[in-house]
């Protein structure tokens, strides 16, 4: 053999090796178009992908047998969009470059993005020492082939990805549910049994994250100069960008229902700058995603002594009181959203509730209600609407409250009052013809009141449909 012969036959044999890296490869499609995926009903659905360079892909779906062409670029990147019918299936959607690949068992119906830290993270089968209440009979009667779960694997990047790691979705049965997330499995199977049909659930979400790990470059820098994005080989999950680059980027434009959000904690200690910071994050997504305002749907964080975790600060605004009046607030300024109230789910010693069915029902009666118009049940908590002040009394109105309240027969013990010296006492509340009447001997002419306004705190005052009024406070101190 020559010296040219042979150089020819390794160039031959390296050019067979790298194939499969360049135009020869099959379709590809991101981790959550697959098999046993739920696509939103009557929608215009995003689907993207690679195929063969600059070639035409045909997508096929059974429930119509339409033929939607779209060219690919240069690298092999396309994206288009297919019409979905009324809820139903299951289907195939063949998709071709010229060398074809089929999803099965797909479902239409209703889908979900479920977001946040741990609290949305934490499974049916409770971390380890950290139970959910009830939940291995929950799991047990889990099988459900309408109700289907996606997980977009935990990833802390500095650049944003095109892809997620490798996850499939999954079909609800015991197996599959033990493993996903407590308060969506508790929010879709409602919203199933309700709605009578498919229900998909996508989990984003990664314990310990702040909500700038969630947002993108261009809005903290512009909004949020004060946040600084670090330069670092080993972005984690606190680190501004890291997780919308490495989890949320890659799913963007995915045709969702609705969000469903509970994070907050790791922003306890910054309550003043949350109360911007999370409506600029709802804003960033809505349009990013490009599908208007979507419902948002978020938990107030429930009550717990954070003075126990490092740095173990304690006292002024290290109260997650705070927080979680700047979430109260950050609800007035979300258009399409709602709050779900947890002051009577939280645990002293533990940041971890291990009821995790009362947040998923709340926020099922909230998509139930707002977003898909069913009637005749409560569905929110009570909302402070004024506070009016006469001869040392402060009476307080709220909205959403009907029928009025109750403290379930015990005494309304978590109402202060200040005066001018702005110093609170403990006041004697009473529930009168749907109002709540404050006042504290020591407080002759008072000028603000306070309700549950302590880090952990269990609250007793409620809808008489049984929805918890939220801590707040009417002053700004």
């Amino acid at each position: 053999m020559t010296i040219t012969s042979f150089f020819r036959t390794i160039l031959f044999a390296l050019v067979l090796a790298l194939a499969p890296l360049f135009s020869f490869a099959a379709i590809e499609l991101p981790y959550f178009f697959g098999d046993n995926m739920v696509l939103q009903q009557q929608t215009k659905a995003a689907i993207w992908g690679r195929a063969k360079a600059s070639a035409t892909v045909t997508i096929i779906p059974s429930w119509n047998k339409k033929n939607y062409t779209v060219k690919a670029d240069t690298g092999g990147k396309w994206k288009t969009q297919i019409e979905t019918p009324v809820a139903g299936g299951p289907y195939t959607i063949r998709i071709s470059d010229g060398d074809a690949i089929t999803l099965n068992n797909v479902l239409i119906g209703e889908v979900w993005l479920c977001s946040g830290q741990s609290n949305m993270e934490m499974p049916m089968k409770g971390y380890k020492d950290q139970p959910i209440l009830n939940s291995n009979d929950a799991i047990f009667n889990s099988a459900n082939d309408q109700l289907r779960f996606y997980v977009v694997p935990r990833s802390a990047k500095l650049m944003v990805q095109d892809t997620s790691k490798k996850y499939d979705w999954k079909i609800a049965n015991p197996e599959t549910t033990a493993g996903f997330s407590a308060t969506a499995y508790y929010f879709g199977k409602l919203l199933q049994e309700r709605l009578k049909v498919p229900v998909g659930l996508v989990n984003i979400s990664y314990g310990g994250s702040t909500a700038e790990a969630w947002m993108n470059k261009a809005t903290l820098q512009e909004l949020f100069p004060e946040i600084k994005i670090p330069d670092t080989d080993k972005p984690d999950n606190r680190t501004p960008t890291a997780l919308y680059n490495g989890m949320l980027y890659p799913f963007i434009g995915f045709t969702i229902k609705g969000c469903i959000w509970y994070q907050g904690e790791s922003n306890y200690e910054r309550p003043d700058q949350y109360e911007t910071l999370f409506p600029a994050l709802v804003q960033e997504w809505r349009k990013e995603f490009g599908q208007g305002d979507f419902p948002f749907y978020f938990a107030q964080i429930a009550p717990y002594n954070y003075a126990q975790l490092p740095p173990y600060n304690s006292g002024g605004k290290f109260n997650s009181a705070y927080l979680r009046d700047a979430q109260r607030k950050a609800a007035e300024k979300i258009s399409n959203s709602g709050m779900i109230v947890l002051l009577d789910a939280g645990e002293e010693n533990n940041i971890h509730p291990a009821n995790k069915a009362i947040a998923g029902k709340r926020f099922a009666y909230l998509a139930l209600a707002q977003t898909y118009g069913q009637k005749g049940f409560a569905y929110t908590s009570p909302s402070l609407a004024k506070v009016t002040y006469d001869k040392g009394v402060a009476t307080l109105s709220f909205n959403n409250a009907p029928n009025g309240f109750t403290s379930f027969g015990k005494p309304l013990m978590q109402f202060e009052v200040a005066g001018a010296d702005k110093f609170f006492r403990p006041a004697k509340a009473s529930i009168v013809r749907g109002n709540i009447v404050v006042s504290a001997p020591e407080v002759k002419e008072p000028v603000a009141v306070r309700y549950a306004f302590k880090d952990f705190v269990t609250g007793d005052l409620f809808s008489t449909e049984g929805f918890p009024v939220s801590s707040f406070r009417t002053d700004d101190w």
